[in-house]
Parts: structure tokens; C-alpha cells; sequence
């Protein structure tokens, strides 16, 4: 099976940078000369601490890491950097591997367990698999933070009718809530609409029910009688 090359991320003018830490030359070399022949950017990293100050964790694409290493082990730059948030998937490689390990290992988040003398088509298609998944999560980050700049943008009664067209209210009913004529709440939904650039009501319930239900509980209670 010829795996294809990897297409460019839409996120980044590049193609996808693939971090290859392994304090193993002859490996290192070898896997960054594999991965490099499907369109890949390849890092090399032959010390995990030069790797944790250095690279960077703005660009899309992956981490390859290996388990046994001097100083730091795999596993606990794994820890670190799912302690520091960062995001990018990791492919861990071990030439000893344990039931344990592979356990501790998807425990803390890798994305695949994979033993050397890995299979050629089987660490490319986990290295494409990460990429496409580190692709998806930035995506859904992005998507996330302009919905938030949006809804930021509505004005308190936008945000009122807004709470009650997510909970399933009716224009009618929203009117009566709001003391509002229909005509006026379905103003208010064209402009939500307009300004949450949403086309149908799944949609908007999709994306912002979320951020509703936030603003509501972070809401002071209303004090007791």
C-alpha cells in the first residue's frame, strides 16, 4: 500500500512540521528521511530537553518520540507537554515496549504506540492520522474563538432573545417573555442571524447554546426573599 503525500495544511502556508526526537542518529536519520519522501517537514531532535526549549508549538503537524532515552524518558516528555498544553499529537516508538507502557503511554494522551524496527507504512499512516487530527483541533480552536468574538459583539437584549431561541421558545413566546411584538423578535433573529453569521437554527444552537449556557452561569444569582 503507497500511502499518498500529505496535503498542506489549510492553516499554514507550509506543509506540516513532524518533530523527530531520538537520541539514536542512525534512527533519526533513517525515519526523517522516510517521512520527508511524503511532502512532510521533518525536525530532528537528538536530546529531549533541546526538544522541550526549543520547538515550536505554534506549528501544525506532530511528534514523534521515542521512549527510552537518556535523561528525560519519553513518557515523561509526554507528561510535560501535555502539562504545558500543547497541542500537537504525539506518535511514541520503543524498541522495548511493555503492556504497561502502551497503557501509560494512551493514558497521557499519545495519539499512537508504535514498536522498532517500526513498519514503514505503519509509522506514516500514524504520522498522517496525527497531522489530520492536529489539523481538525486547530481548526475547531479557530472556529471556537471567532464564535466568541462574535457573541461578544451582541447588545443585552440580542443576547436575551438569543438564550430563549436556543432553549426551543417560540417567536410568540419570546415576545411574551420579553414583552416584545413578534414582528420585533423576528427583527432581533435576522440580525442575530447577520451577526452570528449562522444561516439555519441548528446552527446557531450548535455553535452558541454553549457560550449561552456559560454567560448564564456565570450570572450572579438573584438574591433569596
Amino acid at each position: 500500500m503507497t500511502l499518498p503525500a500529505a496535503a498542506p495544511s489549510p492553516l499554514s502556508a507550509v506543509s506540516p512540521l513532524i518533530h523527530l526526537v531520538d537520541d539514536d542518529e542512525a534512527v533519526r536519520q533513517a525515519l526523517a528521511l522516510l517521512i520527508g519522501t511524503v511532502g512532510l517537514r521533518v525536525q530532528e531532535w537528538a536530546h529531549p530537553q533541546a526538544f522541550l526549549e526549543g520547538f515550536d508549538r505554534h506549528a501544525v503537524g506532530a511528534i514523534v518520540l521515542d521512549v527510552r532515552m537518556p535523561g528525560l524518558s519519553g513518557l515523561t516528555v509526554l507528561d510535560l507537554l501535555r502539562q504545558q498544553g500543547v497541542d500537537q499529537p504525539v506518535v511514541m516508538l520503543t524498541g522495548h515496549g511493555t503492556v504497561d507502557m502502551c497503557r501509560r503511554a494512551f493514558k497521557a494522551g499519545a495519539a499512537e504506540f508504535l514498536e522498532k524496527p517500526v513498519d514503514d507504512e505503519a509509522l506514516l499512516e500514524a504520522v498522517h492520522n496525527a497531522v489530520r487530527e492536529h489539523v481538525r483541533t486547530r481548526q475547531r480552536d479557530a472556529a471556537g474563538r471567532d464564535a466568541r468574538e462574535r457573541y461578544g459583539l451582541l447588545s443585552p437584549r440580542e443576547r436575551e432573545v438569543l438564550s430563549l431561541v436556543v432553549a426551543g421558545l417560540t417567536n410568540k413566546e419570546i415576545g411574551r417573555a420579553l414583552v416584545l411584538s413578534p414582528r420585533t423578535v423576528e427583527t432581533h433573529r435576522a440580525h442575530l442571524c447577520a451577526k452570528l453569521q449562522v444561516h439555519t437554527l441548528a446552527q446557531m444552537i450548535r455553535t452558541y447554546a454553549q457560550l449561552v449556557d456559560e454567560e448564564a452561569a456565570a450570572r450572579p444569582a438573584p438574591p433569596q426573599a
